[in-house]
This record gives C-alpha cells, sequence and structure tokens, in this order.
C-alpha cells in the first residue's frame, strides 16, 4: 500500500473534494505505513491458525453442492485498481448471473452451508490473502463491484485513496444490509439510490478520523458483532 502525491493520483480521482480529504491523509503518512505492516504481520499469522477451518468448510462446501470452493468476483480498490476478492462460495454456481450483484435476505441463489457461513460472516475469512497480497486492509470502504463504483460521486471517490476493507463502520451499521433491500423491486437499483449514499457517509467520516485507535477500534467493534 503506497500512498501516492497528488500528481500521480489518477485523473477522475482528482477533483476538489478527494483534495479534501487526500490533505488529511497526506499528515499521517507514518500511520500508514504502520497501517501496512500491521496488516502484513496478522494476516499471515491469520492465515496459518486458521488452515484447519479452512479445510473443514472446504469439504462442508464441496459435500453441500456442486462448484468451487471459492468465489472470486472482480472489485474496486486504491486508485481504482481491479482485484480479484476471494471468499469462500455461498451461492450456486454463476449466481451473479442470475439476479443482483448484492444479496437480499432469503436469497434464493444462497446454498444451505452457505446460509450458515454467511451468517456469522466466515465466508470472508479467505480475504486475509487479499490483505497479505496488498488488494485489501482488515479496515476499510468494503470493495465494491465497478458498477457501483461508476456511479460514485465525486466525494465518494475519495474512499479509493486507501485499500479496500474486511471491516468498517459502515460494514457494521449496515450489518443486516440483505433486510434493508429485500423487499425492493430493483435490487440494483435500490442500493445504488439508497444504501450505498448512507454507507458513504460512514466511510467518508471515518477518513476525516483515520487514526490507528479508530482502526483498531473498529477491528474490536466487528469481532463483537461476529460473537454476539
Amino acid at each position: 500500500m503506497r500512498f501516492r502525491a497528488w500528481d500521480d493520483i489518477p485523473e477522475f480521482m482528482r477533483n476538489e473534494e478527494v483534495k479534501t480529504y487526500y490533505d488529511i491523509l497526506d499528515k499521517k503518512r507514518f500511520s500508514l505505513k504502520i497501517k501496512r505492516i500491521f496488516d502484513v504481520f496478522v494476516s499471515l499469522i491469520l492465515i496459518i491458525i486458521f488452515s484447519p477451518i479452512f479445510l473443514i468448510i472446504s469439504i462442508r462446501i464441496k459435500s453441500d453442492s456442486e462448484g468451487p470452493v471459492f468465489y472470486r468476483q472482480e472489485r474496486v480498490t486504491q486508485y481504482g485498481r481491479k482485484f480479484y476478492i476471494f471468499k469462500f462460495r455461498t451461492m450456486v454456481v454463476n449466481a451473479d448471473k442470475m439476479g443482483a450483484l448484492v444479496t437480499a435476505k432469503n436469497d434464493s441463489r444462497v446454498t444451505r452451508v452457505g446460509r450458515k457461513i454467511r451468517k456469522n460472516r466466515v465466508d470472508e475469512i479467505p480475504q486475509l490473502f487479499n490483505i497479505l497480497f496488498g488488494d485489501m486492509s482488515f479496515v476499510g470502504t468494503r470493495p465494491e463491484v465497478p458498477k457501483y463504483v461508476n456511479a460514485y460521486t465525486n466525494e465518494m471517490k475519495a474512499t479509493l485513496l486507501l485499500p479496500a476493507g474486511v471491516t468498517s463502520e459502515a460494514s457494521i451499521g449496515y450489518k443486516d444490509e440483505g433486510m434493508l433491500l429485500q423487499e425492493m423491486e430493483d435490487v440494483d437499483e435500490a442500493y445504488i439510490e439508497k444504501v450505498l449514499p448512507e454507507k458513504m457517509k460512514w466511510n467518508l467520516r471515518s477518513i476525516k478520523e483515520f487514526s490507528l485507535f479508530h482502526e483498531m477500534r473498529t477491528m474490536i467493534k466487528t469481532l463483537g458483532v461476529m460473537v454476539s
């Protein structure tokens, strides 16, 4: 994760709204370096610790439905770079071609085992590899698919100054996002027009208040939500 000079960031991000957030982060370059060191060290340790869990969940997924163990989808991270996010597969094969790109509660595409591992966000564990590779961080704006990123306002593009994250204050606040979308006729449209703007308010505020202390607090809150 390298925080670039203003003239080196992509042109589509260079606007007055983003510059405000850039100036805040520019003063915290040392903290950003520590953040990356922490991500590499902790993700590597957790991959080793969770290796037995990887095996158990992989066996359950394969025994429950046809298809690969892992699901890979194109997402967008720092400076608009595209990457493939790793998750345990919780839906039927080709689910993204059978409906919306976000998942509503009681989505028929979700498998039996998938419903169980999604409940506690266990499907997100493989993203430890995305963190190790530098595509993501433990804390940051959740990576969206290109379709939703294309709908960003100029201010929302400021979230692309940092790597995408596994968790965030917005993720905690909208942990029941599927329930909000289940009654919507057009889930994609509802997400872009109603859910995304509200989540972005949290994400942008987190950038303004960025500190290692706030990041640790968000991780602890996330663990609390998972346990509860």
